[in-house]
């Protein structure tokens, strides 16, 4: 199981009251709320293992230099995401219960969690369920594989299992299409302008019609390829942003992670005892140890 793990705590941040009676008090509903989060999808899913994939880079260089629109209107301030101070300062604590728990936190110098997500998904053996709010890595779902999309979008009691089918009954593509449907689509939540005129479902007719984009693309230079006159101006006046997209939209697939574990680490029940105790979150210790099956 592959956490998108900023995807998962800014959700619990938000879903999860703050119930500080002091204003001196630690936030913890984040770190808290993700921890009940882990403990419900280990309940009902029961992984072999748990990564948490980690955002090293959230806005990495190589994609803003490609469309420096990307992710701009989240840049808060010295190119740092706009997180809010009472989610930021339970960062630290969340790092330290992933490790206390055995949850190894992965993320690559320069890149994304949805990078490292789409190579661990592209180097496994096995079947991988991929736990994320973000549309963007319905690309990696691979039925072969039984590569999946747990997607969080509505909440874990709405979680909705994004499959092969799944995709193509929602968007009309498969998943090997799915990023380049979003690159003409475009994704105004990324920065990614998209084709002027094209929306989702003719980002879809053109890829069932074309096969991809580079497909797509050579159909607006052939005369005979019974593309609408506007549609040809539109996409044609949008080549030098088609040149770039792509490589913003698609995870890469081939970073040097570690190795993933073969079995969950065992937790660091001191440590627990002592974060649970600190900060006032044993319930949620005690609900991830119990569906690690942590006998205490």
């Amino acid at each position: 199981m592959l956490l998108d793990t900023a995807s998962l705590y800014f959700r619990a941040f938000y879903g999860v009251p703050d119930r500080r009676t002091k204003d001196t008090d630690p936030p913890t509903n984040a770190a808290s709320g993700l921890m009940d989060m882990i403990a419900r999808l280990i309940r009902e899913y029961s992984p072999a293992t748990v990564i948490a994939c980690w955002d090293d880079d959230w806005r990495p260089d190589f994609r803003v230099d490609l469309l420096p629109s990307y992710k701009e209107h989240r840049v808060a301030r010295a190119d740092q995401e706009e997180v809010p101070d009472a989610l930021q300062e339970q960062i630290p604590l969340i790092e330290a219960l992933l490790v206390a728990v055995g949850i190894p936190k992965v993320g690559m110098p320069g890149y994304e969690a949805d990078d490292v997500i789409g190579t661990y998904a592209a180097i496994a053996d096995g079947p991988v369920d991929v736990v994320t709010g973000d549309r963007d890595l319905f690309q990696v779902v691979d039925d072969n594989k039984g590569v999946r999309v747990l997607y969080t979008a509505r909440g874990l009691a709405k979680m909705q299992i994004a499959d092969a089918a799944f995709i193509e009954e929602k968007y009309g593509v498969t998943p090997e299409q799915y990023a380049d449907m979003a690159a003409l689509r475009g994704d105004p939540s990324d920065g990614l302008p998209g084709v002027p005129g094209i929306g989702e479902k003719t980002a879809a007719s053109l890829l069932r019609r074309f096969g991809d984009l580079a497909g797509v693309r050579a159909a607006v230079e052939d005369l005979n390829s019974g593309l609408a006159p506007r549609l040809r101006v539109s996409l044609r006046g949008a080549s030098d942003y088609l040149d770039r997209a792509p490589g913003v939209v698609r995870v890469v697939t081939d970073l040097p992670v570690p190795a993933p574990p073969q079995v969950q680490a065992d937790p660091d029940l001191p440590l627990l005892d002592a974060i649970g105790d600190e900060f006032g979150i044993a319930n949620s210790i005690g609900r991830i140890l119990q569906a690690l099956g942590v006998q205490r």
